[in-house]
């Protein structure tokens, strides 16, 4: 008899559920990031030890009128917002909520990417409406007169664009990256966006599709392949080496100063290069030196105009574009004569290349032919040739 009064007189403080202590309210609210774009999801935390009024059950906290939990901006609000323990008597409290944004083009297509809502009771199905420059606000209602509160700031990112290497090789593929936070319009599926690549040699270009990295990342990549013998198309882009190529992005969801209607190109290079040296993308036959018939001329005399012949090989598979230059020296390492030719070359083509010269003195002279890419790009496609002719 004993024994059965003794569990009648502890069992009900065996289960007795903890009071929260008004007197000293303990109940810190934290984010997952420090700031917030205007459409991503907000991981919320409570720790409050002191609701953790079951020991044996998952609770939850903010779901009624009593001690509510509001998640806010300046024009729109959940209220009351559920969160739920983590585990049990962990005394910690999560939930989130998708921001929804406001009604916006945010890729210059003419039409609204957002669909703003505000609904939700929580944990995890709240939406909510909010600004580009704003906050939310997290408060809860610890006890009669007791809020407690926290703020996050929502502010519109300047995007970014780079390619994955300063140089490609005409084989790699072509990594472009853009990194834009607000662009992740749905932080819960893969988003995509539209990059602009181009070359020197197309610059109409293509239009690219970047895809998220993630479901939230707001980091979105192009692979783009380059082609030199066949027309731009799809994510594939039409450059030979020693081009240029460009990736531009366009981002319509600027932060201040700019206003809600600016929108901003921003650009960003990388070069495509031959794996083959240069020096033997072009063949640079020897020197020879004719009459204005094109007869082979073993001697030369001052004041005889003579031509000054070379030939050209295209040894690569892509069209090839190139400066010829002719530079004569005499026996003072004086330049006496300058000249150059731009043209290009097809896959295979040969090409015999002159330019006509005539001497004024006698004396012993060095011919030196040059091919570059172009007289503001030196780079050498062959290597030079010299030829040494006495004039008499």
């Amino acid at each position: 008899m004993l024994d059965f009064l003794f569990l009648i007189f502890i069992l009900p403080f065996a289960t007795a559920q903890e009071i929260p202590d008004y007197d000293k309210p303990y109940a810190p609210i934290f984010f997952d990031r420090p700031i917030y774009s205007w459409t991503d999801k907000i991981q919320i935390k409570i720790i409050a030890p002191s609701w953790n009024t079951d020991k044996d059950l998952i609770d939850s906290i903010g779901d009624d009128n009593e001690n509510p939990i509001k998640v806010s901006t300046r024009s729109h609000s959940l209220e009351p917002y559920r969160l739920t323990e983590t585990d049990v008597s962990s005394g910690i409290f999560t939930g989130e909520i998708i921001l929804t944004g406001f009604l916006h083009d945010a890729d210059g297509d003419g039409d609204y990417d957002t669909t703003p809502r505000t609904v939700g009771t929580g944990p995890t199905n709240g939406f909510l409406e909010v600004e580009r420059d704003s906050a939310v606000t997290v408060s809860f209602e610890f006890a009669d007169g007791v809020v407690l509160s926290e703020s996050v700031p929502i502010s519109w990112n300047l995007g970014t664009v780079e390619f994955a290497n300063d140089v490609f090789v005409n084989d790699d593929s072509v990594i472009v990256r853009v990194i834009d936070l607000d662009m992740n319009l749905n932080p819960e599926a893969i988003d995509q966006i539209e990059v602009e690549v181009f070359s020197d040699s197309d610059v109409g270009g293509i239009t690219a599709n970047a895809i998220e990295t993630s479901e939230s990342s707001g980091s979105f990549v192009a692979t783009i392949s380059l082609t030199q013998n066949s027309a731009s198309s799809g994510n594939r882009l039409y450059a030979i080496p020693g081009d240029n190529i460009s990736a531009r992005y366009n981002d319509y969801t600027l932060p201040k100063p700019y206003s809600e209607s600016d929108n901003l190109e921003i650009q960003a290079q990388s070069r495509v290069e031959s794996s083959v040296p240069s020096t033997q993308r072009l063949e640079n036959l020897q020197i020879n030196i004719s009459d204005s018939f094109g007869n082979h001329l073993t001697s030369v005399s001052s004041d005889q105009q003579v031509q000054i012949v070379g030939s050209l090989s295209n040894l690569q598979d892509y069209d090839q574009k190139f400066v010829y230059l002719f530079q004569v020296r005499n026996s003072e390492n004086y330049v006496v004569s300058l000249s150059w030719i731009q043209g290009q070359l097809s896959s295979g083509q040969n090409l015999d290349v002159s330019q006509s010269w005539t001497p004024k003195n006698s004396g012993d002279y060095s011919i030196e032919t040059f091919v570059w890419t172009s007289l503001k790009d030196p780079t050498a496609l062959s290597n030079p040739i010299t030829r040494s002719i006495s004039v008499e």
